[in-house]
């Protein structure tokens, strides 16, 4: 299997600046452009579908050298209890905190080294937090940390220090522990430490950034908050920017390879190139397409006034043509060097299979087929609410939630977000415990009732009355069995419904997890009826990049329907601006208008959204 798909590097501005609409087809050309020039093999991990002929392999990345550190042994230390030290470790491999307990308990206190006591600590702690008991899990953790400890214990412990914190959500924390744990790990593990540490950073605001470098007095750590702060600027950043930090900073872990794709910033750029965005601008999907269209071309056009994004866009109506591949080719015919579009997963399927795909396409959607193994790359960049359903089950899991009510809408929707929530969410160690499905208002209530187990409580008071022969007064009690709701409902107004019965029905203590789709993105005093709600939002709607959302408005283009799908178009022109750096495959990570935007070896593009919550019927990230 190869590793090598082929796509373009990023598109640097040339002289004259056009942007053209196209309303009908023209005539079909015979013949295509040549493309040697502008295409480059993305080298993506992974991935199936390799053409078998290559061009020019890209450059390198420069290399630094740096020192070679101190490795250190993992093997634990001879223990008189390894067996059931070791029975408990595959207990909590597979979340069954109980087998874990029973292994360890006929453990002789007075009988342990004092690398066993440290052993058995550890494993306490992790029986502590599968249990959802993070705090004293924590504190556990704490209390076994001392100088002359073992290696391979201390690097257990710091682990698993780090992931509850991360997990918690104290990514500052998270990145500075991983920091501490890179300086002495293992040459194998450096490479997924540093993709965390970058996520972390990635996931803290500027202000949060400014702080830290403010508060510290170790040089190495300071090198990471600088470059991650200097990686913000994203449509500004040079290669030359990078190359002064690298060279401040020789030895330094993030030196080589510069984490999230930087590193292919640095490369050679191509010559200019013409974009096509295809979308539909006149059917059905008419203001869907707009809005995208509205979101790509602010972008474009704010970086141009920057003096930096001179190059054609030709914007393609894909209604005007009998099929997404006869759009495509005719971007094919007038020299364009990447597709971004369409936007429909019908269309996006359609160029995804054909047999000759001579450019790369940036898709505005994701389909579930694996493509087949010919042509040039097909990313897919979409607002998939399975991305959201993943993050509100790791959120969840993060802040001690184990047992789970799912309450979701019928259907297609329902049934594939319920999927990937579920997945993730038994994944980390979770169980559902019940889950319901509703289909309309009439039976919100009773979906709501029988979930939490209030019907067998009302008949066990039932047959009490019965068998004493007199009317007692009773309250119905809920299954006690639960710690969280994931509320997996298409909207608003379902959601505003839902969420007041919970507390009706006794379950109001209960933290509710939701997706986006409960929030329409425009302000409605309806919405105190979500207060307390934790969701995922995209950063466009917490406050990020204003500028842009302002320039849509006065437009007077935008619809506050569509303000998603304006995003969505922004960060295509983001990932658009920054294609080179998929080259990074698993490390590329770029911070976009709907999310901490990475790359899975099927070219899927993730989103990671921001916690929010709703307080006095306004949505405020946390």
């Amino acid at each position: 299997m190869s590793n090598n798909l082929v796509a373009p590097t990023q598109w640097i501005p040339h002289t004259a600046v056009k942007h053209s609409m196209r309303h009908s087809p023209p005539k079909r050309q015979n013949c295509l452009p040549t493309i040697s020039i502008i295409l480059l093999f993305l080298g993506l991990w992974g991935c199936s579908g390799t053409p078998e002929q290559k061009s020019a392999e890209p450059t390198p990345p420069p290399v630094v050298v740096q020192p070679q550190k101190q490795s250190i042994s993992l093997t634990l230390p001879h223990s008189e209890f390894s067996a059931q030290f070791s029975g408990a470790e595959q207990s909590l491999v597979h979340f069954d905190w109980m087998a874990a307990s029973v292994a360890l308990q006929d453990v002789p206190p007075a009988q342990l080294t004092p690398d066993d006591r440290t052993y058995l600590g550890y494993l306490e702690a992790r029986i502590a937090y599968s249990r959802g008991h993070q705090a004293p899990a924590l504190a556990q953790l704490e209390q076994l940390t001392y100088p002359a400890m073992n290696a391979a214990l201390r690097y257990r412990i710091l682990n698993f220090k780090r992931y509850m914190v991360q997990m918690s959500g104290d990514n500052l924390q998270s990145a500075r522990l991983a920091d501490q744990i890179l300086r002495w790990t293992p040459a194998e593990s450096t490479a997924t430490l540093k993709r965390g540490i970058w996520r972390d950073l990635q996931r803290l605001d500027t202000a949060q950034l400014q702080t830290a470098m403010s508060a510290t007095t170790d040089p190495r750590w300071r090198s990471w908050l600088e470059l991650a702060l200097l990686s913000r600027e994203s449509y500004s950043l040079t290669a030359n920017d990078l190359s002064v930090w690298r060279s401040n900073n020789v030895g330094h872990p993030a030196a080589t390879p510069l984490p999230g794709g930087l590193d292919y910033l640095q490369q050679q750029p191509p010559p200019p190139g013409k974009v096509a965005l295809i979308l539909p601008l006149s059917g059905r999907l008419a203001p869907a397409g707009k809005a995208v269209r509205d979101g790509y071309l602010a972008s474009y056009y704010a970086k141009r006034d920057a003096g930096r994004g001179d190059y054609e866009v030709l914007v393609l109506d894909l209604d005007r043509y009998e099929s997404a591949n006869a759009a495509y080719d005719d971007a094919l015919s007038q020299g364009v060097s990447l597709v971004v579009g369409p936007l429909s997963k019908q269309a996006v399927a359609e160029l995804g299979t054909r047999l000759e795909r001579p450019v790369p396409v940036l898709a505005l959607n994701r389909i579930d087929q694996v493509l087949p193994a010919t042509g040039s790359a097909l990313v897919q960049l979409s607002l998939a609410p399975e991305d959201e359903a993943e993050r509100i089950a790791e959120l969840a899991f993060g802040q001690g939630a184990r047992s789970a009510l799912i309450v979701r809408s019928a259907g297609d929707w329902g049934n594939k977000v319920q999927e990937a929530l579920q997945a993730r969410w038994t994944a980390l160690g979770g169980t559902v415990t019940s889950s319901v499905t509703y289909t309309n208002r009439d039976d919100y209530s009773l979906s709501v009732k029988n979930a939490l187990d209030l019907p067998a409580s009302e008949q066990r008071a039932r047959d009490v009355r019965s068998m004493l022969a007199t009317n007692i007064e009773s309250t119905a009690r809920r299954r006690k069995d639960l710690d969280v709701v994931f509320l997996l409902s298409r909207s608003g107004a379902e959601a505003r419904s839902i969420k007041p019965l919970l507390a009706f029905h006794y379950a109001g203590d209960l933290p509710v997890y939701a997706t986006s789709s409960i929030y329409s993105g425009i302000p409605d005093t309806r919405d105190r009826d979500l207060n307390g709600i934790n969701l995922v939002e995209m950063p466009w709607l917490l406050g990020s990049n204003p500028g842009l959302r302002v320039a849509i408005a006065a437009g007077d283009t935008g619809n506050d329907n569509y303000t998603r799908l304006n995003a969505l178009g922004a960060d295509a022109f983001l990932l658009q601006s920054n294609f080179r750096r998929l080259q990074a495959g698993p490390d590329a990570l770029l911070r976009g208008d709907t999310g901490l935007l990475s790359m899975d070896p099927q070219l899927r593009i993730h989103r990671e959204l921001s916690l929010a919550t709703f307080d006095g019927g306004v949505l405020k990230s946390q």
